[in-house]
């Protein structure tokens, strides 16, 4: 702090990490609080992170804020300079490009972009918007910001009319905005920034696609350039060679080639068709799921795809969901696809009486649901209009909630180890946009962290990520190539218990109010089918394997005795290649078929009344019993083991 500061200054409190307390000014900023805390971490400060909220270091601090400063090495300060690095790909383009006018540029989790209009780029052109950035980088110009009144900003950015739009919602609760200018080039932003163009690393361009400004499909279509920053080489490159094997693995190019599900144009988007491959897989998953539930006391329940709004008014989704929602209707009602399994399983729940000792009443369905994302956002199975939820809702007595929430648990677990995921937890608490009072989600919030400490389990805390009507714990999973995918679910509902006035009869004979547990073991369905086809390449493991054993006959003398074999097999997914073709030629379209095991049967194995067995990973064996290869099938069936292990 400056020594002319008058002493008489007002002081407030920010809150560190550890829980402790400092006193600042009331005027001070991350940066000078950096400071007071240490000439070192404040001059080594990029940004800071108030309440959660990742902000400039220019940025003043209020009293009682949670305060976390940001410095160099940091995941946050990795999106600090990619936020710098969208900077300069706008500067780069207004360069090279004449009446381009900007929208927004803001870093992601895997680098940045920025949306243009008018402007006419395609991929030959990102190589020298490269080298462009390149110099901006190598010319270290220094990164200034200047805040400036609501006035001064709408005459510069007269010729930007995105901007001014941005502005006027920034006017309704600013006196002032920010700009970071650079050079020559300057842009309205709340930043955060580094200090200057020369501490960017190095930048690459990844892609051009089409984006409505705002996500509105009703607004102009810009164009989106994808980019990325890392601090030095060896990160891009891993990054790059990732993205490469993510192409190879990409889920709408394999369910294509196998046969597993299709978008139509004729259908409409983000509306999947599965075809009976894909189905196969599908009932697999859905078997597997219903098994865990039957084991833990779970009944099936079905509901209605479409409801009355007035349904999704009382449980609080109407005002939280009414945008994402498909709404219609029907004479003088509103009606509206469910976005949600939950209200339709408490109006079940609430259609009967119940005592404290039938409790905890487990419901579970798969559900289908509708959320109408922006076109421009749908993407395979990994964001559609229509999924479905392997949904659970549980109504407990309160003393219940961490025995059901442990359960709840070792079902995910289950479900992950199954597939040898690698798994992540994390608490997600109060989001912004929420129902309900302090004391009930304080009191949910409470339950979770306890199960958590109790059973001494590592976690993040994700502040302000859970869902609108309680907290959550959230699962989030790594597939073969490292890439993190969110996934199963345990939330707890106080909210919804009071808005359709649950009740159970106690021992006092008095009525209480149950506690609601929404969770779910894979997620969606779709998310869960397109992380699998990715992380196993389409080679799925037996148990899910759309077709298990493929049998080859070398000649059509050995036609019946493929079928012979055949029907030995028949309690798996078996098939004969009886096509006029090579041996060579059906070994390939196995394996390209990415079937786990192919049998073959030629004059010999017929004489000897036994089979040769090749996997996918092309090792084959000779003269095996064909009762030795059914019991390993059905071992490695029963198991669910990840790979084919008959000749491993």
């Amino acid at each position: 702090m400056s020594e002319s500061e008058p002493e008489s200054q007002e002081s407030i409190t920010v809150v560190l990490p550890d829980g402790s307390e400092l006193e600042v000014p009331e005027d001070a900023t991350v940066e000078d609080c950096a400071y007071e805390i240490g000439p070192g971490l404040g001059r080594d400060t990029v940004a800071g992170k108030l309440d959660g909220e990742l902000v400039a270091k220019e940025e003043p601090v209020y009293d009682g804020v949670e305060l976390e400063i940001v410095t160099e090495g940091s995941e946050e300060s990795l999106r600090v300079m990619r936020h710098s690095a969208s900077h300069c790909l706008a500067q780069a383009v207004e360069r090279h490009y004449d009446d381009v006018e900007l929208a927004i540029g803001p870093p992601t989790d895997d680098g940045f972009y920025y949306d243009f209009d008018n402007l006419d780029v395609d991929e030959e052109d990102l190589a020298a918007l490269e080298g462009e950035i390149e110099e901006i980088v190598d010319a270290d110009y220094e990164i200034e910001r200047e805040d400036v009144s609501i006035e001064e900003a709408e005459e510069r950015l007269a010729d930007e009319p995105y901007k001014l739009e941005l502005l006027e919602e920034f006017a309704d609760e600013n006196d002032t905005v920010s700009f970071y200018k650079q050079g020559e080039w300057e842009d309205l932003c709340a930043g955060p920034h580094v200090d200057s163009t020369g501490e960017i690393g190095v930048v690459s361009l990844l892609e051009i696609a089409g984006a409505y400004w705002r996500g509105d499909e009703e607004n102009t279509m810009q164009t989106r350039i994808y980019g990325t920053a890392f601090e030095d080489e060896s990160d891009l490159e891993e990054f790059i060679e990732q993205r490469r094997e993510a192409a190879e693995r990409d889920h709408r190019r394999i369910g294509s080639e196998m046969n597993l599900f299709s978008i139509q144009d004729v259908t409409g988007p983000g509306l999947p068709l599965y075809h009976p491959p894909g189905k196969t897989v599908l009932k697999e998953l859905e078997s597997f799921v219903e098994t865990l539930n039957h084991d833990a006391g779970y009944e099936y329940v079905e509901t209605p795809h479409v409801f009355k709004t007035d349904l999704w008014h009382r449980s609080g989704h109407y005002e939280n969901y009414e945008d994402d929602m498909f709404i219609f209707d029907v004479g003088d009602d509103e009606f509206g696809l469910k976005p949600m399994n939950c209200p339709g399983h408490a109006a079940i729940f609430q259609d009967q009486s119940w005592s404290y000792r039938d409790l905890p009443i487990r419901y579970a369905e798969n559900g289908k649901v509708y959320r109408k994302e922006q076109r421009g956002e749908l993407s395979g199975l990994s964001r559609v209009w229509a999924f479905t939820i392997d949904d659970g809702h549980l109504f407990v007595r309160p003393e219940g909630i961490e025995r059901e929430v442990e359960t709840i648990m070792d079902m995910i677990v289950d479900v992950l180890e199954t597939f040898d995921l690698d798994y992540e937890m994390a608490l997600a608490t109060r989001p912004e946009k929420s129902v309900g009072s302090d004391e009930i989600w304080n009191q949910a919030e409470s339950q979770l962290e306890s199960v958590l400490e109790k059973r001494d389990l590592e976690y993040d805390l994700e502040e302000g990520d859970g869902a609108f009507y309680g907290p959550k714990i959230d699962f989030a999973f790594e597939d073969a190539i490292g890439r993190s995918w969110d996934g199963p679910t345990v939330q707890l509902d106080f909210n919804m218990p009071e808005r359709f006035d649950l009740t159970y009869v106690g021992e006092d004979n008095e009525e209480h109010r149950p506690v609601m547990i929404h969770r779910a073991l894979y997620g969606s369905y779709e998310r869960f089918f397109m992380m699998l086809i990715e992380h196993y390449e389409g080679n799925f493991p037996l148990w899910l394997a759309p077709e298990q054993v493929r049998v080859l006959p070398i000649s059509d003398a050995n036609l019946e005795y493929a079928s012979e074999i055949a029907d030995r097999f028949d309690e798996f997914r078996v098939e004969v290649d009886d096509r006029d073709s090579t041996l060579e030629r059906k070994i390939r379209a196995a394996h390209d078929d990415r079937v786990p095991y192919q049998i073959i049967v030629g004059d010999n194995e017929q004489e000897a009344g036994n089979i040769s067995v090749r996997d996918r990973f092309e090792d084959q064996e000779y003269d095996v019993s064909i009762d030795d290869f059914q019991d390993h099938l059905e071992a490695e069936r029963d198991e669910k083991r990840t790979e084919p292990d008959f000749l491993q």
